[in-house]
């Protein structure tokens, strides 16, 4: 298992379209994820120990973000010829366990991941009302272990000034989790 840390902040980059089905049956796509004041796209997976370490904070805060008018959607793009434990049979099962407050989407032919960039799970791509990317850094100081309960809230916080000016903070520190299993 290898662990990553995704690139710095490509402030304006454009959020990429994308129309995957989720574990809820349906199909979702950007315009429908999206929210009246932004979007944070979430690359994650069941079996990693970064994104079990957070899903707890992670749902709290998409939960929060929703007040604000920010739409969450999370991704998952693992081959799961290698790691069944990410199924879409176990991500249905995982997002009804956690009453994910987000549609969990399957990214099977791995485009929409590769589109985005993403390298790790967790990765967090936020977006301002325009759909310009403002935020690329982690969640709190959590790595494979929860952070402290009083953790900053830093993907929250810069979601928060997201809202209020289009614009996410200069300084990011990057997410880190394991690597994206890549088809071969």
């Amino acid at each position: 298992m290898v662990a990553l840390n995704p690139p710095v902040c490509d402030f304006g980059r454009p959020a990429v379209d994308f129309d995957l089905p989720g574990v809820d049956g349906k199909r979702h796509t950007l315009a429908s994820c999206r929210g009246p004041n932004g979007l944070l796209v979430m690359f994650i997976c069941n079996h990693c120990p970064y994104v079990k370490a957070i899903i707890d904070r992670l749902i709290r805060d998409c939960r929060d973000l929703a007040g604000h008018g920010i739409g969450c959607v999370a991704i998952m793009s693992n081959d799961v010829t290698v790691y069944p434990e990410d199924s879409p049979k176990s991500m249905a099962r995982w997002a009804e366990e956690r009453s994910f407050p987000f549609p969990y989407l399957y990214d099977e032919t791995q485009a929409v991941a590769r589109a985005y960039g993403a390298v790790c799970t967790p990765d967090f791509f936020g977006y301002n009302a325009r759909l310009e990317l403002q935020y690329r850094g982690r969640l709190d100081a959590s790595g494979r272990t929860p952070g402290a309960e009083n953790a900053r809230r830093e993907l929250y916080e810069a979601m928060l000034a997201v809202v209020c000016d289009g614009e996410g903070p200069r300084e990011q520190i990057a997410s880190i989790g394991c690597s994206i299993k890549w088809q071969i």
